[in-house]
């Protein structure tokens, strides 16, 4: 790969365009008081109505700085910014787990503790959502004997063990291990950079229309385990997305042994993307083999891209460098990627 400067145009671009989709650094320390707040709030009025909280442990992307400020909706940009607050619950009875009567009394809860806040029920959360295009998902989950781990109910019923402080911590450490290298590039603004590309192609999609960020995160570190993180974004992600695009189009397992050596098999799974924290779950068990396909032809095409980017820049073609990046990223990037 020819060496990228990171004074150079492509570099700056893609640069001011990642702060551009993070949220501001200046307003974190208000929304984690707030975020505080409505822990406290609403734990009370559980402990009010017998409800045993154990714990409210930080999790999502604004836990692991992965989340962003902004999103696409069709061909719209939308502010908005998602914070997940996990209540971690001690079931009624012993091993029952039944999360609609959950999401009820935790719409109750958000309704006492905020009245005149907008808010709903979801499949597994109550959404409180604030006129500062602040949303919180706050999110049931039962508490077991290890105070690491919690069990999450789907609306199906399906119960799946896992750990939120785990999953926070598997992305921390791998944004710690990026900031050794020399450069600025770091590996959650990384994984930011791939969700906005997500939403972009969703939007486009014929047949895939959604990725679980889980599934992006889990890619992005399956990347940056074999690679590390290069002198800059594009040099980065054009070797990410070349090597993800050969493993999903092999529709390899993506597997990590940060906390088990194990990992579920399933011969009627199209493709296997095994959560670190519980090798049963594969998180992409839902998706048809045609769906992986289409990511695989998404990701085929970020490599083509980023590569053909990094080529156009090199030979002093800011115009066509440019052209290059918007069809990744949208005409979001074309807007917001000067100072």
């Amino acid at each position: 790969m020819n060496s990228l400067s990171t004074k150079s145009k492509l570099h700056s671009r893609v640069s001011k365009f990642v702060e551009w989709i993070a949220p501001d650094p200046e307003t974190r320390e208000e929304i984690k008081k707030q975020a505080d707040e409505i822990r406290d709030r609403i734990s009370d009025k559980a402990k009010e109505d017998g409800l045993t909280v154990t714990s409210t442990p930080r999790a999502g992307s604004f836990a692991k700085k992965t989340g962003l400020r902004r999103h696409m909706l069709g061909d719209s940009e939308v502010e908005g910014q998602d914070i997940d607050i996990p209540f971690v619950v001690k079931p009624p009875k012993e091993g029952e787990y039944k999360i609609q009567s959950m999401i009820d009394k935790f719409l109750k809860y958000a309704g006492l503790s905020y009245p005149n806040t907008d808010r709903n029920g979801t499949k597994s959360s109550v959404e409180l959502k604030f006129t500062n295009t602040l949303s919180y998902d706050l999110v049931p989950l039962f508490a077991t004997k290890d105070s690491e781990k919690q069990i999450l109910v789907r609306s199906t019923g399906e119960e799946i063990l896992t750990s939120v402080q785990k999953h926070t911590e598997f992305i921390k450490n791998r944004t710690e291990k990026s900031k050794e290298k020399k450069g600025v590039v770091l590996f959650n603004e990384c994984v930011r950079l791939m969700k906005w590309w997500r939403d972009v192609r969703c939007a486009e999609a014929s047949n895939l229309e959604d990725v679980p960020s889980i599934i992006i995160d889990l890619l992005c570190a399956k990347a940056f385990d074999r690679f590390s993180v290069q002198t800059t974004y594009a040099q980065t992600l054009a070797e990410w997305c070349t090597y993800l695009a050969h493993v999903v189009t092999k529709k390899e397992a993506v597997i990590f042994t940060d906390y088990s050596k194990e990992a579920a098999t399933n011969a009627a799974d199209p493709w296997r993307v095994i959560d670190p924290v519980n090798p049963e779950n594969n998180v992409a068990k839902k998706m048809q083999a045609y769906e992986v396909d289409e990511l695989a032809e998404w990701l085929r095409n970020a490599s083509e891209g980023w590569n053909r980017a990094i080529a156009a820049d090199l030979k002093g073609e800011d115009n066509k460098c440019l052209d290059h990046l918007v069809l990744m990223l949208g005409n979001a990037f074309k807007n917001h990627c000067e100072d």
